[in-house]
């Protein structure tokens, strides 16, 4: 597959339907994806794929880009409406992600005080009260459950170390409904079984774990570029606003991107 990788600790602006004008941030190595999921639909291909020299920037090198790109884009007047931590896998598990995370804050305030700060993350590092408390510092914390069930999470996110749905959740919890929950929907054939997250048995507990979270916005998603796996489809929006449908009767914000 063609994969999407970041080959700069700063990358963008780049014009987002959700983020607007987005400012990228990746703190993994720039030759191949570092993270602790290895999602199959993941546009930046497989942790295999990554060469055997990857090396994550050091904090230093984090604070020089961006103290260099923040004032370049400031001085030629471009907007920029959020900076966005994504990039080549997962931001917290870079060692000092929580510094970087303050360093990031004021920068903004001095650059771009109007500017969000977004964090797309699978949750993995939820488990740590110091990322706990980097997270809940910025504006977005965009966290990631794909399912209501376990099992269904361990073939579609394949997670590297621990991970239990459960202790996710629980962690989850202590956000108190400030942040934003995000679910990737598709169907397919995975490892010879086949998978479909719009179904019942998927859904009803997933529905269960947002109702009993209750973020203050849910993204709902499907894939839109090749995936590392084949035999994946996309799911239509018209099922995703089936599926969404009791939660906006509840009071929680959908976003449906199809």
């Amino acid at each position: 597959m063609s994969t999407i990788l970041y080959h700069k600790i700063v990358f963008g602006p780049i014009k987002s339907r959700r983020l607007g004008n987005s400012l990228g941030i990746n703190l993994l190595p720039d030759n191949g994806k570092l993270c602790s999921f290895d999602c199959v639909y993941c546009e930046c291909g497989w942790n295999k794929d990554g060469r055997g020299d990857q090396v994550i920037p050091t904090k230093e090198a984090v604070f020089q880009r961006m103290r260099e790109r923040f004032a370049e884009l400031h001085e030629e007047g471009t907007p920029v409406d959020t900076i966005t931590f994504s990039g080549n896998g997962e931001p917290t598990i870079h060692p000092d992600f929580p510094e970087i995370i303050d360093f990031t804050l004021q920068m903004r305030d001095r650059y771009f005080p109007s500017a969000a700060v977004s964090v797309l993350s699978n949750a993995t590092m939820t488990g740590r009260k110091e990322i706990r408390e980097a997270l809940m510092k910025v504006t977005n914390p965009i966290l990631k459950i794909d399912s209501g069930l376990e099992e269904y999470i361990r073939l579609i996110d394949n997670p590297t170390g621990h991970y239990s749905l459960a202790e996710t959740v629980e962690n989850l919890r202590l956000f108190n409904g400030n942040f934003i929950l995000q679910t990737m929907f598709l169907k397919g054939t995975i490892g010879g079984r086949r998978i479909d997250l719009t179904c019942g048995e998927s859904v009803g507990p997933w529905r269960d774990i947002v109702l009993s979270l209750r973020p203050r916005e849910v993204m709902m998603y499907t894939i839109d570029r090749e995936t590392p796996a084949k035999d994946l489809e996309k799911v239509s929006v018209e099922e995703m606003e089936a599926i969404a449908a009791p939660l906006k009767a509840a009071g929680i914000t959908v976003q449906i991107r199809g």
